[in-house]
């Protein structure tokens, strides 16, 4: 009876998808191998949910629900691409136990923030050429708690966060032929590469959309380019394999950047495509004729259907011992108690297995000798293929020197920074006028580590947008 329940409660889900301040969510039911989709809203939220109060956002979020008459509690949510950091990485011929491992340290020494402050998860791949490798994706775990916080007090029960790009356009569906999704969002465009069954690329194409007199405007060219970089970051043979670009969006947005992008890109040999529905295959199960795509309903459909939606950040939960002891730990009898019990067990104890181990462990050591020796081969191996320590700091470094040339009048302010190969650096963002964005060029030309200081690009006067990039070394020269 118990698994009868849980099944039924299975067979349903609420798909949520934010994205700046526009929230949509779709009830998907699946019956005799179809999904039916129940109901469907689209909201803005006045809140910010990474700003204002959790509580505060979730009553908003349950006063959008019962205004769609939505009751379903379980839920699967697309968090914004923008939240999200990135990080390529070559595998080295490692065993698979070892990479978890691997991947680890990774992290620890790419990201800008320790283990303990994000949530990463991680997709790999495949060239064409066979070489592995692995795109790591982290976001901020204060974001999602936050987040989590707030969909408890609208009473309902995430099991997944993803991204929805990732779920528009599953990587584990590709083999050899590569992908390059476009997805059009609420203030920017989303950009995944993939192919060869994960992730290669993952990042959001600042100043592709913008809102001019209130009607809003996609900058073909400024995708284009940025394809173009993308695609050039990539290894030579996977770069080659993507022959196919879908846009994922509704509106005239996606038609304008179809038309436009087609003679852009379609004469490098891929070809343009719009995506306005889902393949008869798309989830192994029927969809209602004429379903609109979106990231809500992707991520909930391959959630019912057992589908891996790519990358997850759903929080690790604790188990009821730990909630014990985390609720309980202020209370002075169980830290007295728990102390005195274990100091009684440690003495005891110690005396008691102390020899018995020291016996033991002599006639274990014999067996195990061979084995040791072949885990400090592997050992040798493995610091053969990767960096254990680094003390430089290179990309802290980098970072406050560029934050030291801002202004703190914030008349100059960055949005976004790109560091490739911990020596070039590339920047846009925003200035008041372009006398301050000209004063703080000068302020970071005269970094002593700085050079090769260039102005890519500028648009508007009052304000203006720009993007510039530099050279991380001693010297150099530098030109506006």
């Amino acid at each position: 009876m118990i698994n009868f329940l849980k099944k039924q409660g299975a067979s349903s889900l609420l798909g949520l998808s934010l994205d700046g301040n526009r929230f949509e969510g779709v009830v998907l039911r699946r019956t005799n191998g179809a999904l039916e989709v129940q109901k469907t809203f689209s909201a803005s939220l006045s809140l910010d949910p990474l700003t204002n109060d959790p509580e505060l956002v979730g009553q908003e979020i349950r006063n959008h629900l019962e205004e769609a008459g939505i009751r379903e509690r379980r839920c699967a949510v697309s968090v914004p691409l923008g939240w999200a950091l990135t990080l390529q990485t070559k595998l080295p011929d490692l065993p698979e136990a070892e990479v978890s491992s691997f991947l680890q340290i990774e992290a620890e020494r790419g990201f800008p923030y320790g283990p303990d402050a994000l949530l990463i998860s991680h997709s790999r791949y495949q060239s064409p050429a066979g070489e592995q490798f692995a795109t790591q994706v982290a976001v901020p775990k204060d974001h999602i708690l936050r987040l989590e916080k707030a969909l408890k007090t609208a009473r309902l029960k995430p099991v997944a966060f993803s991204l929805g790009i990732t779920a528009l356009q599953c990587a584990d569906k590709e083999s050899s032929d590569g992908v390059l999704a476009l997805a059009i969002g609420e203030n920017s465009v989303g950009l995944q590469v993939s192919g060869g069954g994960g992730v290669a690329a993952l990042r959001t194409l600042e100043g592709s959309l913008e809102t001019d007199g209130g009607q809003q405007r996609v900058y073909a060219e400024v995708v284009a380019r940025e394809i173009r970089i993308t695609l050039g970051q990539l290894p030579a043979e996977m770069r080659d394999a993507v022959r196919r670009v879908k846009i994922f969006g509704n509106g005239d947005l996606a038609q304008q950047l179809n038309d436009e992008l087609r003679s852009r890109v379609e004469p490098t040999g891929m070809k343009v495509e719009r995506v306005t529905g889902y393949s008869s295959g798309e989830f192994g199960v029927q969809l209602p004729p004429n379903t609109g795509v979106s990231p809500a309903l992707s991520l909930a459909a391959r959630h019912l259907v057992g589908q891996r939606a790519g990358l997850d950040f759903l929080p690790p939960k604790t188990n009821s011992w730990q909630q014990f002891t985390t609720r309980y730990s202020s209370k002075k009898l169980f830290y007295t108690g728990a102390t005195a019990g274990a100091v009684a067990l440690l003495i005891v104890g110690a005396f008691v297995i102390q020899q018995w181990q020291l016996s033991r462990l002599r006639s274990q050591w014999s067996a195990i000798a061979v084995q040791v020796t072949e885990l400090e081969n592997l050992q040798q191996q493995i610091r053969k293929f990767r960096p254990w320590f680094d003390d430089s700091l290179r990309t802290l470094s980098i970072l406050r020197r560029l934050t030291e040339a801002f202004p703190e009048d914030g008349v100059v302010a960055a949005k976004t920074v790109e560091i490739r190969e911990l020596a070039a650096v590339s920047c846009s963002g925003s200035a008041k006028d372009s006398p301050s964005l000209q004063k703080m060029l000068d302020r970071l030309s005269a970094t002593k580590e700085i050079g090769d200081v260039k102005v890519e690009q500028t648009r508007g006067s009052a304000p203006l947008q720009f993007t510039f990039n530099f050279h991380w070394g001693e010297g150099g020269s530098s030109e506006h």
